[in-house]
């Protein structure tokens, strides 16, 4: 499997190739302007994944079928926000992005919640 997802144009003009990159940025971008979202998932386990496949990147996973793409995206929401919310938004943008931005049909956006992070207290100096 290579890392490009062709298409073909309907209008004859040949096959569109886009390379997985791109949609893994627009996944991870989409993902952590959401409100809760504090940090997409890294740990040693997603760094030996991301060595070794090429549909895993930073939190992000892009299965291409014949039918579509599948989308696993693993992230640590914020103490304080509504699970199933921040879950909800996240599909909702991440398939909104990429069909707005790319012709890619998207079957599934799994959301995996892989923690809870407080958020940081400020303090004031008085």
């Amino acid at each position: 499997m290579n890392s490009d997802i062709y298409k073909n144009n309907s209008e004859g003009r040949g096959a569109v190739n886009t390379n997985k990159n791109i949609i893994l940025s627009i996944i991870n971008l989409a993902t952590k302007e959401i409100a809760g979202v504090a940090s997409l998932a890294s740990n040693f386990g997603s760094g030996i994944r991301k060595l070794f496949s090429e549909n895993y990147y930073e939190g992000v996973k892009v299965v291409e079928n014949p039918d579509g793409v599948n989308v696993d995206i693993y992230f640590n929401i914020l103490s304080g926000f509504s699970v199933s919310d921040v879950a909800h938004k996240v599909q909702q943008n991440v398939k909104n992005a990429i069909t707005s931005m790319m012709d890619v049909k998207i079957n599934k956006v799994n959301v995996h919640i892989m923690g809870v992070e407080n958020k940081p207290q400020v303090e004031a100096n008085i």
